[in-house]
């Protein structure tokens, strides 16, 4: 099965993701490649443009192989703002799409305290264009949207 989480910056995707995938699953995760792909002491939430760069690389092969398996194991990617084309793919491939969103006031305080700022314009733009189909999951609660 292929999931599919959405959500704006610091709404808790990868803690929902830690709450449901188990040990075996594969796990798509901007964030973790880019960490795992910078220097020792590189900034946890790393915005630099040539490392984003090869992190995006990283994860379309780790896309393309694991949509390959979705049979046989469980994938859980990370997909902030998916556009149309993307979200038609997924549907197409009968993709469970999450999303994750604690309400924007608690989302721009996460950002605030532990983000780039520049992760704020991020958030607006992802509630201006929320995704037209999924669940949206709030304080622990799975609602239809």
């Amino acid at each position: 099965m292929l999931y599919v989480i959405t959500g704006p910056p610091a709404a808790g995707k990868s803690s929902w993701i830690e709450a449901h995938a188990k040990p075996a699953d594969i796990v798509i995760d901007l964030d973790r490649i880019t960490r795992a792909l910078t220097g020792p002491g590189a900034p946890a939430w790393n915005q630099d443009s040539l490392q984003l760069r090869v992190a995006h690389r990283a994860r379309y092969a780790a896309m393309r192989e694991a949509f390959e398996l979705r049979d046989q194991v469980d994938v859980y990617l990370i997909h902030t703002m998916p556009s149309a084309k993307a979200m038609a793919r997924y549907k197409r491939m009968d993709a469970r799409v999450v999303a994750v969103d604690p309400g924007r006031d608690i989302v721009m305080q996460r950002i605030e305290a532990m983000r780039d700022p520049e992760m704020k314009r991020v958030a607006a733009r992802w509630y201006r264009s929320r995704p037209a189909t999924g669940q949206t999951v709030r304080a622990g609660r799975t609602m239809e949207w």
